[in-house]
């Protein structure tokens, strides 16, 4: 059976300044853009069966810079919903909320369109994903399955492919523009490749 591709967007101007991006509908800056070029040679052996991947600009413009072809829109593989928290960094937060973690706190109830969604929450968008996904893999002898979305989300995603609850996502560092890989050992899932971008793959040199 084939592996879970994880895809995160590139870089965008509220990635550099850390503010809480979910609904916001960002752009890749030009950085993010190279970026997400990056990630085409470290899909190089892979036969993707499906490309699943979110509804935002970022996310999109990712798996197309990536090379992935006909890529389908699931709006469950979008950002966690930040709420009251959308556009604000953890430092400004904090000043309220000493000691905030996303993780074991939550956040502040946001407007009626985006009120905001505990880790619970996002882990059942994932399981439904993930439920989708290994459908399509059990379907495919060889084929991958290629996930391009966010960083949270992503980091959701992994935890309960593993059997974890949603906020043992907290355990999962990843970067814009890394590609990771969930696959199995034995019968179990296990990651196979973690936050990898291109210039971590290239061997350094010898001397």
């Amino acid at each position: 059976m084939g592996e879970l591709i994880l895809i995160r967007h590139g870089e965008t101007a509220w990635t550099l300044t850390g503010q809480h991006t979910s609904h916001t509908d960002l752009p890749l800056t030009e950085h993010g853009e190279a970026q997400a070029r990056a990630v085409a040679p470290l899909l190089a052996g892979h036969r993707i069966g499906l490309t699943l991947v979110s509804p935002t600009v970022r996310a999109r413009r990712t798996a197309e810079l990536a090379g992935l072809t006909a890529p389908q829109v699931r709006p469950d593989l979008s950002e966690w919903d930040y709420g009251g928290y959308e556009g604000v960094t953890t430092p400004e937060i904090q000043r309220e909320r000493p000691d905030w973690n996303l993780w074991t706190d939550g956040v502040a109830a946001g407007p009626a369109a985006h009120p905001g969604e505990s880790a619970e929450q996002v882990g059942e968008r994932a399981d439904r994903v993930l439920a989708e996904a290994r459908a399509a893999l059990t379907a495919s002898e060889d084929g991958d399955v290629a996930l391009v979305a966010h960083s949270h989300f992503l980091r959701v995603l992994t935890a309960r492919y593993l059997g974890l609850p949603a906020s043992a996502g907290a355990l999962f560092l990843l970067g814009t523009g890394a590609v990771s890989r969930l696959g199995t050992e034995h019968g179990r899932p296990v990651i196979t490749a973690w936050n990898t971008t291109l210039a971590q793959s290239v061997p350094a040199p010898v001397g």
